[in-house]
Order: C-alpha cells, then structure tokens, then sequence
C-alpha cells in the first residue's frame, strides 16, 4: 500500500498520539514548575548587598561624610514618601501593585537571548529585579533566569508588596556611589529621603534606568538634557497613573543637583570623620570596622561652617616657607567651654597628602604659652599640665576652656548622640570636674591679658546673665626672627579657641621630621593673631 495512502489512513491516530504527547508534555513541564516553586526557597539577601555605611553630620545635620564599603543605609519605606515610591513605579515597573512578580513577556525574551546569544536582558518587574540584584548572583543562564522568576514569584506570594518594594529601594544603585534611595537623596541632593520633593523623587527614579551615565548630571549638559528627557517621561507616566495631579505636573520644576564629582574639602573633613569614628566605637563597645559596616548614623559636635571658614583662612593667611625642606603646620581647636563639645577641629590641609592629626596627636612646644598656669594649683586631668613641654593643641585648649568654664574641667568630646535606624542607640553626655578654684581662675585669667597687653576679647553672655570673663593671648616658643613655635588662644564663656603654628623639616633618618623655626615672612605671630581673629569672629557671628 502506497506510504500517502497509509498516512491518509492513519491521519487521525498520529494526531490523537501528537495531542497526548504535547499534553504529557505540558503536564510534566507544570508538573515539573509546581515542584520546583515548592522546593525553592527563597534566598537571603547576599551580605554585600545589605552592609550599611556609616554616616557623620555636623552638630547641625550637615553631612559630613561617611566610613564604610557601601555607601547604603537602610530607610523603612515609611520615611520615603509615596510620590518617590511611585515615581520609582512609573519608572520601572508600572504593574508592580497588581503583577506577580514577573513579566512572562520579559522573561521569554530574556531565554531567547540566552540561546540566540543576543544582548543579555533583564527582568522588567520591580520584583525581578531585586531578585536578580540582591538575592542571587550575576550569572547568566538558562537556569539561573528559571530560578529568578520563580522566586520572584514565591516572593511576590509569601511577601506583602511594600516589603518588596523596602528591600529593592534599599539596595538599587542610584550612581554615585549610592546604593540606596537615603544614599541616593544626599548625594544628588543634600537631603533626606523624606524631604525629597515631587522633582528629585522623579529625577532619583529616572536615573535607576542608567545610573552610571546620569550620575553626571548637573555638571555633564549633555547628561543634563537627557535626564530632563526621561523626567518629563516619569513625571507623565505619575500623572496618568494617578500618583500625581494634573497641578503638580504643572507645577514641577527639574531640580538642581549637587555637583559631581564633590569638591577637595571632603578630604580634609577625615580628619573629623577619624576623630569621630574612634570616639564612636569605644562609646558603642565595638570596632571601628564594626561601626563602618553598621548603618549608624554619627551627629558629631562639628560646626561645619565654622570649620569651612577655618580651613579657608588657613589657606588664605598660612604661607609655605621658602625652604622646600621645612613644612609649615597649623593646628586650630574650638571648644566649648564647661561642655567639652569640640566644635572646630583643623588638623592639617590635606589629608591624602598628611593623615596625621596635628590638632589631636600633634606634640607642639609650648614656650609661654603656659605661663598662666605657673603656680596655680591645677587638679584632675590638668595636673600634669604643670611641667609640660609641647601639649597637644586639643589639650592646651581644653585647659584654657576649663579656665573659662570658672575651673570645671569638660572633657573633650566629638560625638553627641549616634542614632541607628531613626533610633538613637547612645546619647553623650559631658564628663565635668572641677579642676580649679575661684582663685586660680581669677590668676591664670589676669596673667593671660598681661602677656597679651591687656587684650580685650569679645566676650559671650552666660547662661546666669553675668558678664563672662575672658582673655586673648599670643605666646610660644622662641622670639624675633628665631620662632619655633606660635599659639593664639582666646577664650570666654562660649567658646575655647586655641591656634598653633608651628614647622618641621625630612629627619636624618628616613621617615622621621625634625623641628625647624618658623619663616619670618609674613610674621607668624600675626598670621596666628589674624588667623584666630578670623575664626573667632565666625565663631561670635553664628
């Protein structure tokens, strides 16, 4: 019988067979999903994705900087507002409230890439993405992009969407360093994500589709204007879902970034961010590698403004030697008196360049400028100023801040409370005792104006409404053109400032200095006279 007539024939037996074939093979396929979704579990966080940096801001809540391998904190999503959460929507994902966790349009094209070997594609739901970003590895294959969508599946079913929606904007990257949408806010715009206006909230959002192109943004024009492009696309895209009305649309205005990169002071502020870090740890009773993986948030006793005027009129006022071999250092301390908290703290001009903390661990000779304390009975941590040679800045100034607090002694501290996750987990408090009696503050306060000629310094009202009491005194080490040493310190009831200049030149050995004299032009005793004039008038006008 000829083959044509026997397939004729047969026509509809092979068809029943392919039906029964296709549906077993359907049913073994589900057979095989539902299996594999109820045996796959849902896989922590990596831990790289989820370490926190530690955050410094200034006595204000100016940010000061950060210790840690991530620049992420976590936020809840109660903090971020609803405009940025679905600004973020708009942008990414705009089914994400009702999906289920995949797009199956997304991941059919994601497996024809792999097997075609075309450009890598990316799950398009917000779920997927964290998924892929935050719970599994980079890899990329058939396989991997199965176990993707189902977990992002079961974690769409065992997850309410807001903790979904918390976990992926605590961990996507923004650019500039940002992981994170807290991150992200200071560093594009100087705020808290809770203060994130309509604006920002959408401009954070389009960045998340390119992020390290459109972390230039603000200084690149080119950058500029494509983002502007993809705002206006996010904030149309809020409008027509309802997240924002037709007047906010209208009245949105694309906001200003910060500039990117950050400018050269950041470097200096480590000097701060070091200081503050130490005090830190031991307060909490861990290690500083602890406290820079922590998430916490440091609010030190730092006036950043104050600090900002002080680094700029060293660099205005402190000149270099003509020598190339000696180095000239300044070293300003501000503290407030009874207190102890440090509010100004210069510890050099560069800290790439000098890691080394003049302000703090610096060892300057003192000359006359402990003459007031001579035969004063000094008590606690100021007894062995008697006999000192070359105090630390930091120190010399919390003397003479002791002196202004009417002889309580405070001692200095940088920290004043450390807060993790909005709640605050330490709160300082000064650490007083009296060190000098009514007498000796009376003498060292009247030998100060003596060697300063009976200079008069601004003096602040106390919290009594008394008249407080103060001096302003030059002295040091070395006189006329053979200056080794100069200090500026002034004091009233508000604030203890202490300012050292002082030069050092290469050891005979390798890596060790020598102390050198001081240049003679311009003339140090008026450079530190001004420089300290200078910061006091800052400190007076704040």
């Amino acid at each position: 019988m000829p083959l044509r007539t026997r397939l004729r024939r047969n026509r509809g037996r092979l068809l029943r067979r392919l039906l029964v074939a296709c549906l077993t093979l359907v049913v073994l396929v589900c057979g095989g999903v539902v299996v594999a979704y109820e045996l796959i579990v849902v896989p922590e966080p990596h831990p790289e994705t989820v370490v926190q940096s530690t955050v410094f801001v200034d006595a204000d809540g100016s940010y000061l900087g950060r210790r840690g391998p991530v620049d992420r904190q976590e936020v809840p999503l109660s903090q971020v507002p609803r405009h940025v959460q679905d600004a973020v929507i708009a942008a990414e994902n705009r089914s994400f409230r009702t999906d289920t966790g995949v797009s199956p349009r997304a991941v059919a094209r994601a497996v024809w890439a792999t097997v075609s070997g075309g450009a890598p594609q990316g799950g398009s739901t917000i779920t997927q993405q964290y998924v892929k970003n935050a719970l599994l590895t980079p890899e990329r294959s058939l396989t991997r992009k199965a176990r993707e969508a189902l977990i992002a599946v079961k974690l769409d079913r065992t997850r309410d969407k807001d903790e979904i929606l918390e976990g992926y904007l605590n961990t996507v990257y923004f650019g500039r360093g940002a992981a994170g949408v807290r991150a992200a806010a200071r560093n594009y715009f100087d705020v808290a994500p809770e203060d994130l206006t309509v604006s920002q909230g959408a401009a954070l959002a389009a960045i998340v589709n390119i992020p390290s192109y459109y972390e230039k943004a603000g200084s690149d024009p080119k950058v500029t204007a494509k983002l502007r492009d993809r705002w206006e696309w996010v904030l149309d895209a809020m409008e027509a879902g309802g997240g924002i009305t037709g007047e906010q649309r209208a009245d949105a205005r694309f906001p200003a970034f910060r500039f990117y990169p950050p400018g050269g002071t950041e470097g200096q502020r480590q000097y701060l961010i070091d200081v503050a870090a130490q005090e830190a740890a031991g307060r909490l009773g861990i290690t500083e590698d602890q406290l820079a993986r922590g998430g916490y948030t440091v609010h030190t006793t730092f006036d950043l403004a104050l600090q900002d005027a002080t680094a700029e009129s060293v660099k205005n006022r402190v000149k270099g030697s003509g020598d190339d071999d000696v180095r000239v250092h300044t070293a300003v301390v501000g503290i407030e008196p009874g207190d102890g908290a440090v509010r100004v703290l210069y510890g050099g001009a560069d800290y790439a360049r000098q890691p080394f903390n003049d302000a703090v661990s610096g060892a300057v000779e003192a000359g006359s400028v402990l003459d007031p304390f001579d035969g004063v009975r000094l008590g606690g941590p100021l007894r062995e100023l008697h006999g000192a040679t070359a105090p630390t800045p930091l120190r010399l100034a919390s003397a003479y801040a002791a002196v202004a607090a009417d002889g309580v002694y405070a001692k200095p501290r940088t920290v004043a409370r450390i807060t993790r996750e909005g709640r605050t987990v330490h709160t300082a408090r000064p650490e007083t005792r009296r060190v000098l009696d009514e007498k000796g503050v009376f003498a060292v306060t009247a030998r100060a104006r003596e060697g300063s000629g009976g200079q008069p310094v601004p003096l602040a009202a106390r919290a009594d409404g008394k008249e407080g009491s103060g001096a302003f005194l030059t002295a040091g080490a070395g006189g006329g053109i053979t200056r080794r040493t100069v200090w500026s310190v002034g004091y009233d009831s508000r604030l203890a400032l202490a300012v050292a200049l002082f030069a050092d030149r290469p050891g005979a050995k390798k890596d060790t200095t020598a102390p050198a004299q001081l240049p003679s032009d311009p003339s140090p005793t008026e450079c530190a006279e001004e420089l300290s004039g200078g910061i006091w008038h800052v400190a007076s006008d704040s």
